[in-house]
Protein backbone atom coordinates (compact mmCIF):
# COMPACT_ATOMS: atom_id res chain seq x y z
CA UNK A 1 0.00 0.00 0.00
CA UNK A 2 1.39 3.43 -0.95
CA UNK A 3 1.51 6.28 1.53
CA UNK A 4 -1.23 8.15 -0.37
CA UNK A 5 -3.61 5.15 -0.11
CA UNK A 6 -3.34 4.92 3.67
CA UNK A 7 -5.74 6.89 5.88
CA UNK A 8 -4.33 5.39 9.11
CA UNK A 9 -1.06 3.57 9.76
CA UNK A 10 -0.58 1.87 13.13
CA UNK A 11 2.87 0.42 13.77
CA UNK A 12 3.78 -1.74 16.82
CA UNK A 13 1.68 0.35 19.19
CA UNK A 14 1.87 -0.57 22.89
CA UNK A 15 0.31 1.12 25.89
CA UNK A 16 1.14 0.18 29.50
CA UNK A 17 -0.34 1.31 32.80
CA UNK A 18 1.07 0.96 36.31
CA UNK A 19 -1.44 -0.61 38.70
CA UNK A 20 -1.03 -0.22 42.47
CA UNK A 21 -2.77 -2.40 45.04
CA UNK A 22 -2.77 0.31 47.75
CA UNK A 23 -2.69 4.14 47.51
CA UNK A 24 0.55 4.46 49.53
CA UNK A 25 2.38 2.18 47.08
CA UNK A 26 2.34 4.94 44.48
CA UNK A 27 4.35 7.18 46.84
CA UNK A 28 6.69 4.33 47.74
CA UNK A 29 7.35 3.67 44.05
CA UNK A 30 8.41 7.31 43.61
CA UNK A 31 10.85 7.28 46.56
CA UNK A 32 12.06 3.84 47.66
CA UNK A 33 13.56 2.50 44.37
CA UNK A 34 15.64 5.68 44.00
CA UNK A 35 17.08 5.29 47.50
CA UNK A 36 17.78 1.60 46.86
CA UNK A 37 19.68 2.44 43.68
CA UNK A 38 21.77 5.02 45.54
CA UNK A 39 22.65 2.34 48.11
CA UNK A 40 23.52 -0.15 45.38
CA UNK A 41 20.55 -2.36 46.17
CA UNK A 42 18.19 -3.90 43.59
CA UNK A 43 15.12 -1.60 43.36
CA UNK A 44 11.81 -3.00 44.60
CA UNK A 45 8.75 -2.76 42.35
CA UNK A 46 5.50 -1.71 44.05
CA UNK A 47 3.30 -1.80 40.95
CA UNK A 48 1.93 -4.33 38.51
CA UNK A 49 2.46 -3.63 34.83
CA UNK A 50 -0.75 -3.83 32.80
CA UNK A 51 -0.44 -3.97 29.01
CA UNK A 52 -3.57 -2.35 27.56
CA UNK A 53 -2.08 -2.80 24.06
CA UNK A 54 0.85 -4.93 22.92
CA UNK A 55 2.51 -4.43 19.54
CA UNK A 56 -0.62 -3.66 17.50
CA UNK A 57 -0.02 -2.99 13.79
CA UNK A 58 -2.42 -2.51 10.88
CA UNK A 59 -3.27 -0.14 8.01
CA UNK A 60 -6.59 1.41 7.05
CA UNK A 61 -6.98 2.34 3.40
CA UNK A 62 -8.87 5.43 2.30
CA UNK A 63 -12.55 4.62 1.86
CA UNK A 64 -12.50 1.51 4.06
CA UNK A 65 -14.92 0.90 6.90
CA UNK A 66 -13.17 -1.08 9.64
CA UNK A 67 -14.96 -2.61 12.62
CA UNK A 68 -13.13 -3.45 15.84
CA UNK A 69 -14.55 -6.28 17.92
CA UNK A 70 -13.40 -7.47 21.31
CA UNK A 71 -14.50 -8.21 24.83
CA UNK A 72 -14.72 -5.53 27.52
CA UNK A 73 -11.25 -4.50 28.63
CA UNK A 74 -9.55 -5.84 25.51
CA UNK A 75 -7.98 -2.48 24.53
CA UNK A 76 -10.37 -1.28 21.81
CA UNK A 77 -11.12 2.15 23.26
CA UNK A 78 -7.46 2.66 24.19
CA UNK A 79 -6.51 2.03 20.57
CA UNK A 80 -9.05 4.55 19.26
CA UNK A 81 -7.87 7.19 21.75
CA UNK A 82 -4.27 6.72 20.58
CA UNK A 83 -5.34 7.01 16.93
CA UNK A 84 -7.24 10.22 17.74
CA UNK A 85 -4.31 11.66 19.68
CA UNK A 86 -5.95 11.87 23.10
CA UNK A 87 -3.53 9.23 24.44
CA UNK A 88 0.16 8.73 23.71
CA UNK A 89 1.52 5.22 23.21
CA UNK A 90 4.48 3.99 25.23
CA UNK A 91 5.88 2.38 22.09
CA UNK A 92 5.12 2.47 18.38
CA UNK A 93 3.69 5.13 16.09
CA UNK A 94 0.41 6.22 14.46
CA UNK A 95 0.04 8.22 11.25
CA UNK A 96 -3.32 9.79 10.34
CA UNK A 97 -3.79 11.37 6.91
CA UNK A 98 -6.85 13.61 6.79
CA UNK A 99 -9.31 15.44 9.03
CA UNK A 100 -10.47 13.10 11.79
CA UNK A 101 -13.75 13.43 13.72
CA UNK A 102 -14.07 11.26 16.80
CA UNK A 103 -16.95 10.01 18.92
CA UNK A 104 -15.06 8.34 21.73
CA UNK A 105 -16.95 9.34 24.85
CA UNK A 106 -20.02 11.12 23.54
CA UNK A 107 -19.97 14.77 24.47
CA UNK A 108 -16.60 14.46 26.21
CA UNK A 109 -15.48 17.71 24.56
CA UNK A 110 -18.61 19.64 25.59
CA UNK A 111 -18.48 22.31 28.26
CA UNK A 112 -21.60 21.80 30.42
CA UNK A 113 -21.86 25.54 31.20
CA UNK A 114 -22.05 26.53 27.52
CA UNK A 115 -25.12 26.22 25.31
CA UNK A 116 -25.48 23.58 22.63
CA UNK A 117 -24.84 26.23 19.96
CA UNK A 118 -21.65 27.41 21.66
CA UNK A 119 -20.38 23.83 22.03
CA UNK A 120 -20.99 23.19 18.33
CA UNK A 121 -18.80 26.19 17.46
CA UNK A 122 -16.09 25.13 19.93
CA UNK A 123 -15.98 21.54 18.63
CA UNK A 124 -15.97 22.73 15.02
CA UNK A 125 -12.99 24.96 15.76
CA UNK A 126 -11.17 22.05 17.42
CA UNK A 127 -11.72 20.05 14.21
CA UNK A 128 -10.14 22.85 12.17
CA UNK A 129 -13.21 24.57 10.73
CA UNK A 130 -13.40 28.32 10.25
CA UNK A 131 -16.28 30.19 11.87
CA UNK A 132 -17.87 30.75 8.46
CA UNK A 133 -17.74 27.00 7.76
CA UNK A 134 -19.38 26.20 11.10
CA UNK A 135 -22.10 28.76 10.43
CA UNK A 136 -22.79 27.17 7.05
CA UNK A 137 -23.18 23.75 8.71
CA UNK A 138 -25.01 24.80 11.87
CA UNK A 139 -28.56 24.43 10.53
CA UNK A 140 -27.78 20.90 9.29
CA UNK A 141 -26.31 19.99 12.70
CA UNK A 142 -29.35 21.38 14.53
CA UNK A 143 -31.75 19.49 12.23
CA UNK A 144 -29.88 16.23 12.71
CA UNK A 145 -29.71 16.60 16.49
CA UNK A 146 -33.42 17.52 16.58
CA UNK A 147 -33.39 18.80 20.16
CA UNK A 148 -35.48 21.90 19.42
CA UNK A 149 -35.06 25.00 21.56
CA UNK A 150 -32.62 23.17 23.86
CA UNK A 151 -29.90 23.99 21.36
CA UNK A 152 -29.82 27.45 23.02
CA UNK A 153 -29.73 26.05 26.59
CA UNK A 154 -26.68 25.03 28.68
CA UNK A 155 -25.59 21.46 27.98
CA UNK A 156 -25.78 20.65 31.72
CA UNK A 157 -29.59 20.80 31.38
CA UNK A 158 -29.63 18.10 28.65
CA UNK A 159 -30.83 14.56 29.06
CA UNK A 160 -28.35 11.83 28.08
CA UNK A 161 -30.28 11.37 24.81
CA UNK A 162 -29.92 15.05 23.89
CA UNK A 163 -26.20 14.88 24.72
CA UNK A 164 -25.80 11.94 22.35
CA UNK A 165 -27.76 13.56 19.54
CA UNK A 166 -25.80 16.80 19.59
CA UNK A 167 -22.42 15.07 19.90
CA UNK A 168 -23.10 12.74 16.98
CA UNK A 169 -24.64 15.49 14.84
CA UNK A 170 -21.59 17.72 15.36
CA UNK A 171 -19.05 15.01 14.56
CA UNK A 172 -20.60 13.74 11.34
CA UNK A 173 -21.59 17.10 9.85
CA UNK A 174 -18.06 18.52 9.66
CA UNK A 175 -17.36 16.36 6.58
CA UNK A 176 -14.53 14.36 8.16
CA UNK A 177 -12.08 12.40 6.03
CA UNK A 178 -11.95 9.85 8.86
CA UNK A 179 -14.78 9.14 11.31
CA UNK A 180 -13.87 7.27 14.51
CA UNK A 181 -16.78 5.96 16.57
CA UNK A 182 -16.65 4.12 19.91
CA UNK A 183 -19.97 2.33 20.58
CA UNK A 184 -22.01 5.44 19.67
CA UNK A 185 -24.25 3.52 17.28
CA UNK A 186 -25.93 1.65 20.14
CA UNK A 187 -27.37 4.74 21.80
CA UNK A 188 -30.46 6.81 21.17
CA UNK A 189 -33.90 5.68 20.06
CA UNK A 190 -34.58 3.58 16.97
CA UNK A 191 -35.36 6.56 14.75
CA UNK A 192 -32.11 8.28 15.72
CA UNK A 193 -30.09 5.10 15.23
CA UNK A 194 -31.50 4.69 11.73
CA UNK A 195 -30.62 8.30 10.94
CA UNK A 196 -27.07 7.67 12.16
CA UNK A 197 -26.70 4.58 9.99
CA UNK A 198 -28.03 6.47 6.97
CA UNK A 199 -25.50 9.27 7.55
CA UNK A 200 -22.66 6.76 7.88
CA UNK A 201 -23.73 5.19 4.59
CA UNK A 202 -23.53 8.65 2.99
CA UNK A 203 -19.98 9.07 4.31
CA UNK A 204 -19.10 5.65 2.87
CA UNK A 205 -20.56 6.52 -0.53
CA UNK A 206 -18.46 9.65 -0.84
CA UNK A 207 -15.29 7.71 -0.02
CA UNK A 208 -14.88 8.55 3.66
CA UNK A 209 -12.95 6.29 6.02
CA UNK A 210 -14.69 4.90 9.10
CA UNK A 211 -13.19 3.11 12.09
CA UNK A 212 -15.57 2.01 14.80
CA UNK A 213 -15.88 -0.20 17.86
CA UNK A 214 -19.07 -2.18 18.32
CA UNK A 215 -20.36 -5.06 20.41
CA UNK A 216 -23.06 -5.59 17.77
CA UNK A 217 -22.03 -8.34 15.33
CA UNK A 218 -24.80 -7.32 12.93
CA UNK A 219 -23.48 -3.74 12.76
CA UNK A 220 -19.99 -4.95 11.91
CA UNK A 221 -21.24 -7.33 9.23
CA UNK A 222 -23.66 -4.78 7.79
CA UNK A 223 -21.34 -1.77 7.64
CA UNK A 224 -17.75 -2.99 7.42
CA UNK A 225 -15.48 -4.00 4.59
CA UNK A 226 -12.96 -5.43 7.08
CA UNK A 227 -12.75 -6.13 10.81
CA UNK A 228 -10.17 -6.52 13.58
CA UNK A 229 -10.42 -8.78 16.63
CA UNK A 230 -8.59 -7.49 19.71
CA UNK A 231 -8.30 -9.43 22.95
CA UNK A 232 -5.98 -8.93 25.90
CA UNK A 233 -4.42 -5.94 24.16
CA UNK A 234 -3.32 -8.02 21.15
CA UNK A 235 -4.53 -7.95 17.58
CA UNK A 236 -5.57 -11.57 17.11
CA UNK A 237 -7.23 -11.41 13.71
CA UNK A 238 -7.48 -9.02 10.75
CA UNK A 239 -9.98 -10.50 8.29
CA UNK A 240 -13.39 -10.20 6.67
CA UNK A 241 -16.22 -9.16 9.06
CA UNK A 242 -17.95 -12.54 9.04
CA UNK A 243 -14.79 -14.41 10.13
CA UNK A 244 -13.94 -11.88 12.83
CA UNK A 245 -17.47 -11.85 14.26
CA UNK A 246 -17.63 -15.64 14.47
CA UNK A 247 -14.32 -15.80 16.35
CA UNK A 248 -15.33 -12.92 18.64
CA UNK A 249 -18.51 -14.77 19.55
CA UNK A 250 -16.43 -17.82 20.43
CA UNK A 251 -14.38 -15.77 22.88
CA UNK A 252 -17.04 -13.59 24.45
CA UNK A 253 -18.14 -15.88 27.30
CA UNK A 254 -14.84 -17.67 27.95
CA UNK A 255 -12.29 -17.06 30.68
CA UNK A 256 -9.15 -18.61 32.14
CA UNK A 257 -7.56 -21.55 30.33
CA UNK A 258 -10.48 -21.88 27.89
CA UNK A 259 -10.04 -18.29 26.71
CA UNK A 260 -6.25 -18.70 26.42
CA UNK A 261 -6.64 -21.86 24.35
CA UNK A 262 -9.11 -20.23 21.95
CA UNK A 263 -6.94 -17.10 21.69
CA UNK A 264 -3.95 -19.23 20.70
CA UNK A 265 -6.04 -21.15 18.18
CA UNK A 266 -7.25 -17.91 16.58
CA UNK A 267 -3.71 -16.50 16.56
CA UNK A 268 -2.29 -19.61 14.90
CA UNK A 269 -5.12 -19.73 12.38
CA UNK A 270 -4.47 -16.10 11.41
CA UNK A 271 -0.75 -16.80 11.06
CA UNK A 272 -1.44 -19.81 8.86
CA UNK A 273 -3.81 -17.80 6.67
CA UNK A 274 -1.15 -15.12 6.18
CA UNK A 275 1.32 -17.82 5.20
CA UNK A 276 -1.17 -19.30 2.72
CA UNK A 277 -1.76 -15.89 1.15
CA UNK A 278 1.97 -15.31 0.61
CA UNK A 279 2.55 -18.84 -0.73
CA UNK A 280 1.82 -19.28 -4.48
CA UNK A 281 1.35 -23.03 -3.95
CA UNK A 282 -1.42 -22.52 -1.38
CA UNK A 283 -3.75 -19.69 -2.42
CA UNK A 284 -6.65 -18.75 -0.17
CA UNK A 285 -9.78 -20.70 -0.95
CA UNK A 286 -12.63 -18.64 0.52
CA UNK A 287 -13.53 -16.69 -2.67
CA UNK A 288 -13.28 -19.88 -4.73
CA UNK A 289 -15.57 -21.69 -2.29
CA UNK A 290 -18.30 -19.08 -2.68
CA UNK A 291 -17.93 -19.29 -6.44
CA UNK A 292 -18.13 -23.09 -6.25
CA UNK A 293 -21.35 -22.87 -4.24
CA UNK A 294 -22.80 -20.40 -6.73
CA UNK A 295 -21.88 -22.57 -9.72
CA UNK A 296 -23.21 -25.67 -8.02
CA UNK A 297 -26.47 -23.88 -7.29
CA UNK A 298 -26.79 -22.65 -10.87
CA UNK A 299 -26.13 -26.14 -12.23
CA UNK A 300 -28.81 -27.64 -10.04
CA UNK A 301 -31.30 -24.81 -10.44
CA UNK A 302 -33.02 -26.50 -13.36
CA UNK A 303 -34.07 -29.41 -11.15
CA UNK A 304 -35.08 -27.08 -8.31
CA UNK A 305 -35.25 -29.32 -5.21
CA UNK A 306 -32.39 -31.70 -4.75
CA UNK A 307 -29.12 -32.51 -3.02
CA UNK A 308 -25.72 -31.37 -4.27
CA UNK A 309 -22.80 -33.09 -2.47
CA UNK A 310 -20.45 -30.29 -3.61
CA UNK A 311 -22.45 -27.68 -1.71
CA UNK A 312 -20.54 -27.84 1.58
CA UNK A 313 -19.86 -25.08 4.11
CA UNK A 314 -16.18 -24.11 4.16
CA UNK A 315 -16.64 -21.50 6.92
CA UNK A 316 -17.98 -23.75 9.70
CA UNK A 317 -16.99 -22.65 13.22
CA UNK A 318 -17.70 -24.69 16.36
CA UNK A 319 -17.74 -23.22 19.86
CA UNK A 320 -16.39 -25.02 22.89
CA UNK A 321 -18.39 -27.91 24.37
CA UNK A 322 -19.89 -27.52 27.84
CA UNK A 323 -21.78 -30.76 28.33
CA UNK A 324 -23.37 -31.04 24.88
CA UNK A 325 -22.39 -31.71 21.27
CA UNK A 326 -24.38 -30.77 18.16
CA UNK A 327 -24.11 -33.20 15.22
CA UNK A 328 -25.72 -34.32 11.95
CA UNK A 329 -27.18 -31.05 10.66
CA UNK A 330 -29.46 -31.52 7.65
CA UNK A 331 -32.41 -30.10 5.71
CA UNK A 332 -35.45 -32.26 4.84
CA UNK A 333 -38.19 -31.61 2.31
CA UNK A 334 -41.89 -32.37 2.82
CA UNK A 335 -41.27 -36.05 1.95
CA UNK A 336 -38.51 -36.34 4.56
CA UNK A 337 -35.77 -36.50 1.89
CA UNK A 338 -32.47 -34.76 2.59
CA UNK A 339 -31.93 -31.69 0.37
CA UNK A 340 -29.72 -28.63 0.17
CA UNK A 341 -31.23 -27.14 -3.02
CA UNK A 342 -34.49 -25.49 -2.01
CA UNK A 343 -37.41 -24.08 -3.96
CA UNK A 344 -39.16 -20.87 -3.01
CA UNK A 345 -42.61 -21.27 -1.46
CA UNK A 346 -42.14 -24.84 -0.18
CA UNK A 347 -41.89 -26.02 3.42
CA UNK A 348 -38.73 -27.59 4.84
CA UNK A 349 -37.44 -28.95 8.12
CA UNK A 350 -34.07 -28.11 9.64
CA UNK A 351 -32.91 -31.05 11.78
CA UNK A 352 -29.95 -31.69 14.05
CA UNK A 353 -29.10 -33.90 17.03
CA UNK A 354 -27.58 -32.98 20.39
CA UNK A 355 -25.66 -35.49 22.56
CA UNK A 356 -25.42 -34.61 26.27
CA UNK A 357 -22.41 -35.61 28.37
CA UNK A 358 -23.62 -33.75 31.50
CA UNK A 359 -26.96 -33.18 33.18
CA UNK A 360 -28.53 -29.98 31.84
CA UNK A 361 -31.57 -28.02 33.04
CA UNK A 362 -33.83 -25.48 31.30
CA UNK A 363 -32.44 -26.42 27.91
CA UNK A 364 -33.29 -24.39 24.83
CA UNK A 365 -32.43 -25.07 21.20
CA UNK A 366 -32.01 -22.55 18.41
CA UNK A 367 -31.24 -21.92 14.76
CA UNK A 368 -30.34 -18.95 12.57
CA UNK A 369 -30.12 -18.41 8.81
CA UNK A 370 -27.19 -16.27 7.63
CA UNK A 371 -26.17 -14.77 4.30
CA UNK A 372 -22.73 -15.47 2.84
CA UNK A 373 -21.52 -12.21 4.45
CA UNK A 374 -22.69 -13.38 7.90
CA UNK A 375 -25.80 -11.19 8.14
CA UNK A 376 -28.55 -12.86 10.15
CA UNK A 377 -31.85 -13.01 8.26
CA UNK A 378 -34.04 -14.88 10.70
CA UNK A 379 -34.06 -17.62 13.27
CA UNK A 380 -35.92 -19.25 16.14
CA UNK A 381 -35.21 -20.50 19.65
CA UNK A 382 -37.05 -22.42 22.34
CA UNK A 383 -34.92 -20.84 25.07
CA UNK A 384 -37.26 -17.88 25.61
CA UNK A 385 -40.44 -19.95 25.90
CA UNK A 386 -41.14 -21.62 29.24
CA UNK A 387 -43.49 -24.05 27.50
CA UNK A 388 -40.90 -25.07 24.89
CA UNK A 389 -37.79 -25.33 27.09
CA UNK A 390 -36.74 -28.83 28.09
CA UNK A 391 -36.72 -28.95 31.93
CA UNK A 392 -34.02 -31.61 32.34
CA UNK A 393 -31.77 -33.72 30.10
CA UNK A 394 -29.79 -36.58 31.64
CA UNK A 395 -26.15 -37.30 30.77
CA UNK A 396 -25.89 -39.83 27.93
CA UNK A 397 -29.18 -38.68 26.36
CA UNK A 398 -29.54 -37.57 22.74
CA UNK A 399 -32.13 -35.06 21.55
CA UNK A 400 -33.46 -34.64 18.02
CA UNK A 401 -34.25 -30.99 17.24
CA UNK A 402 -36.44 -29.92 14.34
CA UNK A 403 -37.48 -26.48 13.10
CA UNK A 404 -40.02 -26.35 10.27
CA UNK A 405 -40.10 -23.24 8.07
CA UNK A 406 -41.51 -21.88 4.81
CA UNK A 407 -38.80 -20.98 2.32
CA UNK A 408 -39.41 -17.31 1.58
CA UNK A 409 -35.76 -16.60 0.82
CA UNK A 410 -34.85 -15.24 -2.59
CA UNK A 411 -32.44 -17.19 -4.85
CA UNK A 412 -28.94 -17.35 -3.41
CA UNK A 413 -26.63 -19.20 -1.04
CA UNK A 414 -27.29 -19.26 2.71
CA UNK A 415 -25.98 -20.89 5.88
CA UNK A 416 -27.60 -22.46 8.94
CA UNK A 417 -26.41 -22.12 12.54
CA UNK A 418 -27.38 -24.31 15.48
CA UNK A 419 -27.16 -23.71 19.22
CA UNK A 420 -28.09 -25.27 22.55
CA UNK A 421 -28.40 -23.20 25.75
CA UNK A 422 -28.87 -24.60 29.25
CA UNK A 423 -27.73 -24.76 32.87
CA UNK A 424 -24.89 -27.15 33.75
CA UNK A 425 -23.27 -27.19 37.20
CA UNK A 426 -25.35 -24.18 38.19
CA UNK A 427 -24.14 -21.99 35.30
CA UNK A 428 -26.38 -20.96 32.43
CA UNK A 429 -24.51 -20.71 29.14
CA UNK A 430 -24.28 -21.95 25.58
CA UNK A 431 -23.51 -25.65 25.87
CA UNK A 432 -22.49 -25.79 22.21
CA UNK A 433 -22.88 -23.65 19.09
CA UNK A 434 -22.16 -24.28 15.42
CA UNK A 435 -21.89 -21.35 12.99
CA UNK A 436 -22.27 -21.92 9.25
CA UNK A 437 -22.77 -25.60 9.95
CA UNK A 438 -24.80 -26.23 6.83
CA UNK A 439 -24.83 -24.51 3.42
CA UNK A 440 -27.88 -24.49 1.17
CA UNK A 441 -29.06 -22.70 -1.93
CA UNK A 442 -32.44 -21.43 -3.02
CA UNK A 443 -32.96 -22.13 -6.71
CA UNK A 444 -33.52 -19.40 -9.26
CA UNK A 445 -37.08 -18.43 -10.11
CA UNK A 446 -38.53 -16.60 -13.08
CA UNK A 447 -40.29 -13.23 -13.04
CA UNK A 448 -39.65 -12.43 -9.41
CA UNK A 449 -41.22 -9.30 -7.97
CA UNK A 450 -39.44 -9.38 -4.59
CA UNK A 451 -35.92 -8.01 -4.18
CA UNK A 452 -33.07 -8.21 -1.62
CA UNK A 453 -33.32 -11.33 0.59
CA UNK A 454 -36.89 -12.28 1.50
CA UNK A 455 -40.13 -12.67 -0.49
CA UNK A 456 -42.90 -11.06 1.54
CA UNK A 457 -45.52 -11.88 -1.12
CA UNK A 458 -45.85 -8.34 -2.40
CA UNK A 459 -48.80 -7.55 -4.68
CA UNK A 460 -47.94 -4.59 -6.92
CA UNK A 461 -50.87 -2.57 -8.22
CA UNK A 462 -49.87 -0.29 -11.09
CA UNK A 463 -52.62 1.68 -12.86
CA UNK A 464 -52.18 4.20 -15.62
CA UNK A 465 -54.44 7.11 -14.72
CA UNK A 466 -55.84 9.03 -17.71
CA UNK A 467 -54.83 12.64 -17.77
CA UNK A 468 -57.58 14.79 -16.32
CA UNK A 469 -59.22 17.12 -18.89
CA UNK A 470 -58.02 20.70 -18.65
CA UNK A 471 -60.57 23.10 -17.25
CA UNK A 472 -61.70 25.73 -19.78
CA UNK A 473 -60.91 29.28 -18.83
Amino acid sequence: MSYDDAAIRVRAVSKHYLLFELPDQRLKQMVVPRLQRLLGLPPKQYYRDFAALSGVSFDVRRGETIGIAGRNGSGKSTLLQIICGTLRPNEGSVEVNGRIAALLELGAGFNPEFTGRENVYINGAILGLKRSEIEARFDAIARFADIGEFIEQPVKTYSSGMYVRLAFATAINVDPDILVVDEALSVGDEAFQRKCFARIEEIQERGGTILFVSHSPQSIVQLCTRALLIDGGELLLDADPKTVVSQYQRLINLSGEEARAVREEIRQGAAQERADVTSPAQPTCAPADVTTWQKAGEAAAASLEGYDPELVSQSRVEYEHHGATIRDLCLLNAQGVRVNMLEMGRRYTYEYFVDFSAEAADVGFGMLINTTSGFGIGGATTAYSRALRTPLVAPGASVRVRFGFDCRLLPGTYFLNAGVLGTVDGQQRFLHRVLDGLAFRVASAEELVATTLVDLNFSPDVVVVPEAPQAKS
